[in-house]
This record gives C-alpha cells, sequence and structure tokens, in this order.
C-alpha cells in the first residue's frame, strides 16, 4: 500500500510542503493529499492591498497542484484523532461530497492562524481584521462605503498593522487613519528605521496614539485603557494572532498557546507521525526563543518538516536546516518600506535599508513566493527518492 501523505492547510507552509514532498518523493510508494478551505491560494501578506481595494490575482490550488499527483481535497477540517490517525472534514471537492474522513500515515499540520481578539469587547461583533480574505473583503466593502473623512483605528503596532494603516493612508488620503500601540512605535527597530517610519507615518498623516491599550471596541469608536474614546467609523484589529482549538482537542501536546509543541524537526513530541509547520507549531528557534508567527516561520518551518519526512521515510539521516531571521521587511504603501537586518537574538542591527529600493526589494520577495506557490515541483529530480523497507525505516526512528 502507498504511504498516505495528509497535508492539512495550504498556506505559505502547506502549499510549499505539498510541493516539496511531490518534487522530491516516488508517486508508486506515496499518495499526498491536501486539505484546504477555500479554491485559491491566498497570500496573506497582501490582504491589506485586497481591503482597501487594489485588485489581486488569486491561483487556483488546482492550477498549482496540476500534474504534480497532489490530490486537493476542499473541505474544512472538522476534528483529528491521532491515535487512529484520522482527519474528520466536511465539505466538497467534486470527488467527496459531505462530511468524511481521511487516514493518514503521516501528517504535516498546517492550518495557520486567525485574529486574535484576545477577550476584549466588541472585536468580534465590531472590529475587522486582514487575516484572512473573507474578512479582508469584508472590510474592503465596509471602506468602499467610508466617504471623505471617514475615520479608520488600525490597533497593534506589529508588522501587520504598520502595514495596513500605510497602505490604507496612501491608497485613501480622503479617510483619517489612525494606529493605536500598547507601547511605543517601532520601538523594536534600529535608531534609524524608527526614524523613517516616524517620517513616513508624519507624511501619511496617520496620528498615533502610543502606550494606547484598547479595552473595547463599539461601533463608531474605540475604548483605550484610561477610558479615552477614539473615533472609528471601522477598527481593524491587528493585535495578534490565535491558531485553531483542534490541535489542543486533538490530544497533540501544546503549548499554553494552542500552537503544537514539535522538536528540532518539526515532529510532534507527542505523537511522532504528525508534524506541524507555520503559525500553528511551536517551534523554538537559533536564539532559544520561540519562532513567531510570521511568513519567514511559516517557510523555516515547512523545509525543516519536509526534509524531516522526506529522510524518515527514506532511510535517510534527517537533516536540520536554518531557523535563523535575518531581518524585517516591512511595506509602507506602494513606494515606500523598511527592511531592517537584525542578529542572532533577533535585535535590531544599526544597518537598514529604506526607502523605493526597500519597496522593490519587498515587492521581488512577495512575486518570488508567489512564483514558487505557482510551481511547486520546479526543478524536480529525474529520479525521485523510493520509500526504504519498513526495517530500515524502524532504524532511523530508533536512531533519530
Amino acid at each position: 500500500m502507498k504511504h498516505r501523505i495528509v497535508v492539512l492547510g495550504a498556506g505559505y507552509a502547506g502549499a510549499f510542503a505539498a510541493g516539496n514532498l511531490a518534487r522530491r518523493l516516488a508517486p508508486v510508494d506515496t499518495e499526498i493529499t491536501v486539505v484546504n478551505a477555500v479554491p485559491d491560494f491566498v497570500e496573506r501578506m497582501r490582504l491589506h492591498q485586497l481591503a482597501i481595494g487594489q485588485d489581486l490575482a488569486f491561483r487556483k490550488l488546482a492550477d498549482v497542484f496540476a500534474g504534480t499527483g497532489v490530490r486537493l481535497r476542499l473541505a474544512l477540517v472538522t476534528g483529528l484523532d491521532p491515535e487512529r490517525r484520522t482527519v474528520a472534514v466536511t465539505g466538497e471537492d467534486g470527488d467527496d461530497d459531505g462530511d468524511g474522513e481521511l487516514a493518514y500515515d503521516t501528517l504535516l499540520y498546517a492550518l495557520g492562524s486567525s485574529v486574535a481578539p484576545h477577550g476584549v469587547p466588541g472585536v468580534a461583533e465590531y472590529a475587522f481584521d486582514v487575516t484572512g480574505r473573507s474578512s479582508a473583503l469584508r472590510l474592503r466593502e465596509r471602506l468602499a462605503g467610508l466617504g471623505e473623512g471617514g475615520t479608520v483605528l488600525v490597533v497593534g503596532e506589529g508588522l501587520t498593522g504598520i502595514e495596513t494603516a500605510t497602505e490604507f493612508a496612501e491608497s485613501r488620503p480622503d479617510l483619517s487613519v489612525a494606529l493605536a500601540a500598547r507601547g511605543e512605535l517601532g520601538t523594536w527597530l534600529s535608531p534609524k528605521a524608527r526614524r523613517h517610519l516616524r517620517q513616513a507615518f508624519d507624511r501619511l498623516g496617520i496620528t498615533v496614539h502610543e502606550h494606547t491599550g484598547i479595552e473595547a471596541v463599539e461601533p463608531t469608536r474605540a475604548i483605550a485603557a484610561d477610558g479615552t474614546s477614539i473615533p472609528a467609523d471601522v477598527t481593524v484589529w491587528s493585535a495578534g494572532f490565535a491558531v485553531h482549538p483542534i490541535a489542543a482537542a486533538s490530544g497533540l501536546e501544546v503549548a499554553g498557546t494552542g500552537q503544537i509543541v514539535v522538536d528540532r524537526t518539526m515532529r510532534s513530541v507527542s505523537h511522532p507521525d504528525v508534524y506541524a509547520a507555520g503559525d500553528c507549531a511551536y517551534a523554538v528557534g537559533e536564539n532559544g526563543q520561540p519562532l513567531p508567527m510570521s511568513c519567514a516561520s511559516a517557510g523555516f518551518t515547512n523545509m525543516q518538516a519536509t526534509a524531516a519526512i522526506i529522510a524518515r521515510l527514506t532511510g535517510s539521516e534527517v537533516p536540520t536546516t536554518g531557523l535563523k531571521y535575518y531581518g524585517n521587511h516591512i511595506s509602507l504603501g506602494r513606494r515606500d518600506a523598511i527592511f531592517q537586518m537584525v542578529d542572532g537574538d533577533v535585535r535590531s542591527k544599526s544597518w537598514y535599508l529604506g526607502g523605493r529600493t526597500a519597496a522593490r526589494l519587498k515587492a521581488g520577495v512577495l512575486k518570488g513566493a508567489g512564483w514558487g506557490i505557482a510551481h511547486p515541483t520546479f526543478g524536480m529530480p529525474k529520479r525521485k527518492r523510493r520509500l526504504a523497507t519498513a526495517s530500515d525505516r524502524a532504524g532511523v526512528r530508533a536512531a533519530s
């Protein structure tokens, strides 16, 4: 029988991983199935552009995986039983209708994350976010109906908040855009990069409310911890991410964040047939700290997970890939950006790149990521690796 590999999620981590597995494993030995809730690959890093009205081209996953041997199942994941090695799904993909179960021999869990409301009253009812295409389209419709002088408050001073605020202010100068930061804006950047960031906010007319934690969201305003009322026809919540509770409910060992606790090879510490990649993996980087939820982490963890899966299935020594950050790349609209270099402890170095050059570099990174997704088997070896015998794999498991 073929070894059944199931990949849950086709975001940056899942889509790349499925392509790598298809590229390097012989189809005579393996059956690869990708489960995803929507038919398109969604470039999450560009959803703030979609929300403000820019037109983005979405790639059909059926086209992405055409000719690769990867089977696409369009469905929602509703449950996971790691003891029986099954995944419960609901939906249809043209081949299977309704609810069902998928059995696996190896599972790669890459379901990503969604917005984290942090229990703040009114976020679920009144706030918008850019963590998914449906939520970005909902925000797009609301912003399109907002007239001149309308007020937009972005909550959160992380990368998503900064990119969202600057994109909105550049694309819609008729709106009054503000950002609420729990601390100081860009405090983690080098002094020169931080000055560049503040100059960009000033140029775009963005109001910054520093040291302002938001305690409640209402239809036309947000309430700060000190009781201050901030006008907001639209509140965009970008104050962190949360993972789906399925992993915790399944009995997999998870961290306090709900992320799956993995070893250095991205394998679950409680269930060796399960791997995790992307935002849902609680992985420790080379600096001894958990990797942050980010596209860069999705790249690191999916490369490590696929390398480990392939090595263990083919009876090879398990390699380790780098888990080290080199910098943060922040878009400030379409014509400005910051690339901040960091050291091994993810502390900002003095050097940074800013302006149009940095913006072109960021555009190139996004284009490259999109191209990689669209060509999942590029560089496919002439001879794919065959699976090792059961005894060989047992020996590798014992050694690793």
